[in-house]
């Protein structure tokens, strides 16, 4: 016999009650054991990571019976398309906010004194950057988000999720209201990199590629100096653009690239999966 209508409801509100109390339990408890031990930036990338990882396999294990493949993380040949798009995507991104102004002379790059390139930390940032990119998607983009898109439909599951996407990185250095709204505006964006192309690959590709190129320009990445390149931006021009201490994530230049992303992305070649948790006709994104 099929669940009446408040019972399904009361069944969603279950599963994403548990899934959301189970992520933040296990933020704060890999982010106590780790900070000690990794510092404060890979502490908050890897307890980030594996609460999200603990929080979504337990909730299919539990809910549906399912593997972790199953919010959109199976590997086939529509998966590595999607994924390459994702991450050309972000870095052509990240290029065009930290790679203009220094070609139209808004910004410089300076050498930082005694500080030179680090490739063991380069490729260190690069593994933490992308265990960041699958550990943040699958937070916002993974069980708790795709249970919900059924009740309440894309649009109203994807702008509340954006919005405590930019509310979880309050807690950022330096973090300004356009900061904010930028975080907020890129939320969205991987919200409807997800329904487009119905796998986590897509977004994560997007987040990866653009975290990973801002560093290698000097910028701040969301607050955080990683100083990898021995080099530094240094703007000509008022926060306003340059994002100020937060990093050009906090500009209007970051604005500007993801409405031009919503409008790549809308045309670029993605090859639609269909999640299995998301039912067919909520899933309809042209």
């Amino acid at each position: 016999m099929p669940d009446s209508p408040l019972q399904a409801r009361l069944n969603v509100i279950l599963k994403v009650g548990v899934y959301v109390l189970t992520c933040l339990f296990g933020m704060r408890l890999f982010g106590i054991v780790l900070f000690p031990l990794a510092g404060r930036f890979a502490a908050a990338v890897l307890s980030v990571f594996l609460a999200a990882l603990v929080a979504n396999v337990l909730s299919l294990r539990i809910y549906e019976r399912a593997r972790l493949t199953t919010i959109g993380l199976n590997w086939s040949r529509a998966s590595r398309r999607n994924a390459l798009i994702g991450i050309l995507g972000g870095m052509l991104a990240a290029y065009v906010v930290a790679g203009l102004p220094l070609l139209f002379g808004l910004a410089h790059l300076e050498s930082i004194p005694g500080n030179e390139p680090q490739w063991r930390m380069i490729l260190l940032a690069t593994v933490l950057l992308l265990f960041g990119a699958f550990g943040e998607e699958m937070l916002f983009r993974g069980y708790g988000f795709q249970v919900l898109l059924g009740p309440l439909g894309a649009y109203a599951t994807v702008l509340p999720v954006a919005i405590i996407f930019g509310l979880a990185h309050l807690d950022n250095l330096n973090v300004s209201p356009l900061g904010f709204l930028n975080t907020v505006l890129w939320g969205v964006l991987l919200g409807y990199a997800f329904l487009r192309a119905g796998d986590l690959w897509l977004p994560i590709g997007l987040h990866f590629g653009w975290n990973w190129v801002l560093p290698l320009f000097g910028a701040n990445l969301s607050g955080f100096t990683m100083g990898l390149t021995g080099y530094r931006m240094r703007w000509h021009t008022g926060p306003l653009w340059s994002g100020g201490e937060y990093g050009p994530e906090a500009s209007l230049f970051t604005s500007l690239a993801v409405l031009l992303m919503f409008l790549a992305l809308a045309k670029a070649p993605v090859l639609k999966q269909h999640p299995p948790l998301v039912p067919v006709d909520e899933d309809e994104v042209e």
